[in-house]
């Protein structure tokens, strides 16, 4: 098992990178990191402005202390340069890159931050690299992809009628049944390699409650975190994938019984009418000090 994984981030607000202020008021959302987009959201007459104006951003993002990601172009054969060039440097922890065909992807990627990274001034091996398993030939290969060093999360996400779907040809549901395989083998893959899943992504985007519903689906198979399309979806992310005052209660009177358990000489006993031991308590202190980071 490899283990370069980033700092998990509970939801990632996508922003068009040529709206700068929208870029300013996204702050206001409170998503744990920001994902400045040179792709989709862009139209292709302003990819260059977009480049320019996320550039400009940066610094003034790094003083609010919001974490950022910005997502590349690509064209069928290679990623943009030009955008890797322009915001490599300590002010942006990676790069989210869309559709990539296989692991071979992620070495072209990592050896252009590479350079990037040299011509900036920036540390090697700095950068992240979050990919967007959009393929079927990259959920075929999603460990693989996932194990290598840039790469500190994967994403597997789905949307109505977009490309996973049209890449495996399934029909979306709000229920995401068709979509329970592929999500699951991206956190297989995800945690075998030490790394992040992220899931999303809900284009319903007043759809609150169906927004929670999804997002409790993907934190349920093992999600750190998701995607987010609209400012307003943030608040119920970040409530999804944070653990509730019950259940941190629950928890910490687990970790307490098991203490006064084993202060009895024994290894194990019954909690809330359930047989625990040590197993569960490590799951108990994750979930515990996960609650105390987030108030930090």
């Amino acid at each position: 098992m490899t283990t370069n994984a980033v700092r998990p981030a509970r939801s990632l607000l996508f922003v068009p990178g040529n709206k700068p202020d929208w870029i300013e008021k996204s702050i206001a959302a409170k998503a744990d990191a920001l994902i400045l987009d040179l792709e989709d959201s862009v139209p292709v007459p302003l990819k260059v402005e977009a480049r320019a104006v996320v550039r400009s951003k940066l610094a003034w993002l790094a003083e609010q202390r919001q974490r950022v990601y910005v997502r590349i172009n690509r064209s069928p054969y290679l990623y943009d340069f030009d955008d890797i060039l322009a915001v490599v440097g300590p002010h942006v922890e990676g790069i989210v890159i869309s559709k990539p065909v296989g692991p071979e992807d992620i070495d072209c990627v990592s050896m252009m931050l590479a350079e990037a990274e040299f011509r900036n001034g920036a540390a090697l091996g700095s950068t992240r690299v979050i990919p967007l398993l959009e393929t079927a030939r990259s959920l075929q290969f999603a460990y693989e992809i996932a194990s290598r060093e840039r790469v500190g999360a994967i994403v597997g996400a789905t949307a109505k009628n977009a490309d996973v779907a049209r890449a495996l040809g399934y029909v979306w549901t709000p229920d995401g049944r068709e979509s329970l395989y592929f999500k699951s083998r991206a956190v297989m893959a995800a945690r075998a390699a030490g790394k992040h899943a992220i899931g999303g992504v809900w284009q319903q985007v007043k759809d609150l409650d169906g927004l929670r519903k999804s997002s409790v689906l993907d934190r349920n198979l093992g999600m750190s975190g998701e995607l987010a399309l609209h400012p307003s979806n943030v608040a119920t992310i970040n409530d999804v994938y944070s653990p509730s005052a019950d259940e941190v209660a629950y928890y910490e009177g687990m970790i307490a019984a098991l203490d006064e358990a084993q202060a009895g000489g024994r290894a194990s006993c019954i909690y809330d009418g359930e047989h625990i031991d040590i197993a569960h308590v490590k799951t108990a202190h994750e979930i515990v000090a996960r609650a105390k980071s987030l108030t930090h």
